[in-house]
């Protein structure tokens, strides 16, 4: 019997090179079970194939999460049960790093930062992170980021060990020794903020630090007086807490943008050239700030803050070629970036004075089959309650239901066999984490990823059939309509080889973008008719928020003006956020 008997693993990045090598070194061995922690479905589901051909006995013991160390609830909730972590996810190419630095920081820093915080919140035993030797000599931005992982605990630690330290030399009194700890702990964190004073302007704390601090607090209180410390904000605490730092932040952003464009570009090196990067870097903290020059045998990347960014590119043609330019209007980005804080201000307003929503009661499994499905507006609500639906859990794109409103649902649906209809890809996984958390039924995921294939599967369902044969003509019925979207564009961006500007109407087929339009209806009309053939029997549009009786109308009177008579067009007012129009094509 090993030390790891029974226990149950967590492997972060469990689909990259190191979590393969770490679940093969563990697979064979008498651990209990083994979480696979990674935001790659398809790398899951390889290796979700690889093991159940080659190991079928032990891909019982493999447990899958999708999810990204950037989203501490993510992390949070593939955490309960878990007694070691092997931290594995990483932003690790070093190219990737070197162009996109906030992503490593936000990855390998911050990441590691969540997977730590809800460790200690779940009562791990251990917890290895994987560094990397380039945060031994860090001179690049992945080595950077790796060494502020690393770093980021250590340098509290130190301080509280060295007055625990000092206080242990004037006596033995354990009380006074912790005390002392606790004190040089908040020194060291105070201080933080004065290494760098945008941090100090901002009123941001170094988070790993203040855990740490909260850990020793805790452990004094236990010393001292034998009672555990609960810590935690109130709803309306944590809300003024958010809107002063938006606020902070954004007063910050006005007296700190001395330089209008942020100018980045990769300059590669003419071999017959002999000029120094050194004198590009001189250069350039003459007409800007914030410069970073990185070079090596090949390029020179190169980074400012500055009025005149051709002044910049000029210069850096005296060393090669320009491979890549990036430039980007600081100040227009702090306007849009102070207007989408305002609006989740807003946002976050509206939603506090929303009612608390009412607790589901349990109810003893009596009939033989139930449903439950996801949705938003109160006519889809309505609809999939129409079809036969007990419960339907609020939630969609961009307000996901945890596994516990899911569960809910569950245990408020009075069957034996209990079927989910999650409606949304990002929802799947917290649906089937329901299955082994009710004990006194049956939970059966149909992995529906759309609102139109949430419907096709409850018109399939026949309730003369048993529970499999109904699950099997669902899938089907599912598998067989095509969905489309028409929603609206937050913010400009690229995605999918298309600019898109604010405003724009955004029409998607099957979760793929193909048209942008000025207004709805058209795009609405756009995306029907390009999924109708001969073959075409039914098309729904559902149309949401946004969108008046008459505008519906108007879609469905141009399509049955495009299509052949055969095709039957039905409205339905769904009243769901964020799309326009939901289009179900049968």
């Amino acid at each position: 019997m090993s030390a790891f008997h029974n226990s149950t693993l967590l492997i972060t990045g469990g689909t990259g090179s190191f979590g393969h090598t770490v679940l093969k070194h563990f697979l064979e061995t008498d651990i209990g079970e083994i979480r696979i922690f990674s935001r790659d479905e398809k790398k899951q589901d390889d290796m979700r194939h690889e093991l159940q051909a080659r190991h079928p006995e032990a891909a019982k013991k493999v447990k899958f999460y999708i999810g990204d160390v950037r989203n501490p609830q993510a992390v949070r909730d593939a955490m309960p049960g878990v007694d070691y972590i092997f931290h594995a996810a990483a932003l690790k190419q070093v190219p990737s790093c070197e162009f996109f630095p906030m992503e490593a920081v936000r990855t390998n820093v911050l990441g590691t930062d969540n997977v730590l915080h809800a460790a200690i919140e779940a009562g791990v035993k251990r917890v290895v992170c994987l560094s990397t030797d380039k945060a031994a000599y860090p001179i690049n931005a992945m080595g950077i980021s790796k060494a502020m992982m690393e770093r980021v605990i250590y340098a509290n630690a130190r301080v509280a060990a060295e007055r625990g330290r000092e206080a242990l030399e004037l006596g033995s009194d354990p009380i006074q020794v912790w005390d002392a700890v606790c004190m040089g702990a908040a020194d060291a964190l105070e201080e933080t903020p004065e290494l760098l004073p945008v941090l100090k302007k901002a009123g941001v704390v170094d988070a790993g630090g203040q855990g740490l601090c909260l850990i020793f607090e805790g452990m004094l209180s236990v010393f001292r007086s034998g009672i555990v410390l609960e810590c935690g904000l109130s709803e309306e605490e944590k809300a003024e807490e958010t809107a002063e730092f938006f606020r902070n932040v954004a007063a910050e952003f006005d007296s700190e943008i001395n330089f209008t464009y942020c100018t980045e570009f990769v300059v590669g090196r003419d071999p017959e050239v002999q000029k120094d990067p050194l004198d590009l870097r001189l250069f350039l903290e003459t007409i800007g700030d914030c410069v970073v020059v990185v070079d090596d045998d090949e390029i020179i990347k190169t980074h400012v803050h500055t009025e005149n960014p051709g002044d910049a590119l000029q210069a850096a043609l005296q060393y090669g070629q320009l491979l890549t330019v990036k430039i980007e209007n600081m100040k227009e980005q702090h306007r849009k970036a102070a207007e989408e804080n305002e609006a989740q201000k807003a946002a976050s307003s509206q939603a506090q004075a929303q009612p608390e929503k009412a607790k589901l009661e349990p109810q003893e499994p009596t009939e033989e089959m139930g449903f439950i499905s996801v949705a938003a507006g109160d006519g889809l609500k309505s609809l999939f309650m129409d079809l036969g639906c007990a419960n339907v859990v609020s939630g969609g794109q961009t307000m996901n239901p945890s596994t516990e409103d899911l569960l809910e649902a569950v245990l408020a649906t009075p069957a034996k066999k209990v079927f989910i209809l999650p409606n949304n890809k990002n929802i799947i996984m917290a649906a089937e984490q329901t299955v082994p958390l009710a004990t006194d039924r049956e939970v059966i995921v149909i992995p529906t990823r759309t609102i139109p294939q949430g419907l096709s599967a409850m018109l399939a369902f026949d309730p003369d059939s048993d529970a499999e044969t109904n699950q099997e003509a669902m899938l089907e019925a599912a598998g067989n309509v095509d969905t489309g979207l028409v929603t609206f564009a937050a913010r400009d961006s690229e995605f999918g080889g298309h600019t898109i500007r604010h405003g724009d109407i955004l029409g998607l087929k099957n979760g793929k973008l193909e048209y942008i339009e000025k207004d709805p209806v058209s795009a609405c009309v756009r995306v029907a008719r390009s999924f109708a053939n001969k073959h075409t029997s039914f098309i729904t549009l559902i149309y949401g928020e946004g969108i008046t009786q008459e505008q519906a109308e108007e879609a469905k009177r141009t399509l049955e003006s495009k299509l052949h008579s055969d095709v039957e067009i039905t409205l339905v007012n769904g009243g769901q956020p964020v799309y326009f129009f939901i289009i179900s094509v049968e």
